[in-house]
């Protein structure tokens, strides 16, 4: 039992001492200041970060979100054509796809399609 306890406070203590060499040696020695400034995807990091987004960015990130999930809902369906009751799938598919095409609709009626604005 001993040495069993000898044991893992001698492997703690290598580990330990392995982290903190690592931590010492992986210092940078050179401080650059354009190395440790962000890279902000294009903008320049250097000016106030809370400037105005266009919302129709947002928008259409929102709506292709939107179309994305439903495309994921409705690949699945035409696997189960086979193992359930026809009348039930057909009205749940003509349903659903009933709500996608009213979405699309009301969408397009409110001017969130109309991308030249």
């Amino acid at each position: 039992m001993f040495s069993l306890l000898i044991m893992i406070i001698i492997l703690f203590m290598i580990s330990f001492i392995i982290m903190m060499l690592s931590t010492i040696l992986s210092k940078k020695k050179i401080i650059d200041r354009e190395k440790l400034s962000p890279f902000e995807c294009g903008f320049n990091p250097m000016n106030s970060s809370r400037l105005p987004f266009s919302i129709r960015f947002f928008l259409i990130a929102i709506i292709f979100l939107i179309f994305d999930v439903e495309i994921a809902l409705i690949l699945p369906m035409m696997l189960t054509i086979k193992s359930s009751n026809l009348m039930i799938w057909f009205y749940t598919n003509f349903i659903f796809i009933l709500i996608l095409i009213i979405g699309l609709y009301h969408e397009w009626n409110q001017g969130s399609l109309n991308w030249t604005i």
